[in-house]
């Protein structure tokens, strides 16, 4: 079951071309470079990167993380703490 803002995207091909836009220039600061780094370290860590168990790494806190499901995962808001390590 889809969330009501993919569905708004699914639903509007121009705002989804430019979400994907922005989020591609924002891949490539330092920011999200090092944000992503840490989290595709993380994946590696618990066992979850690259071999398809539907799973991602929940990052609980500065330094910690567990395997949860990405539903669960990604509809948690966030509180404006980029935990990923």
């Amino acid at each position: 079951m889809a969330g009501k803002t993919s569905d708004y995207y699914k639903q509007n091909p121009e705002a989804r071309q430019q979400r994907l836009k922005q989020q591609k220039r924002y891949n490539k600061t330092a920011e999200g470079l090092k944000i992503r780094s840490k989290a595709n370290k993380l994946n590696r860590q618990l066992g979850t990167y690259g071999n398809g168990d539907d799973m991602d790494a929940s990052h609980t806190g500065p330094k910690t993380g567990k395997k949860e499901k990405p539903s669960s995962n990604r509809r948690r808001p966030r509180t404006g703490k980029k935990y990923a390590s």
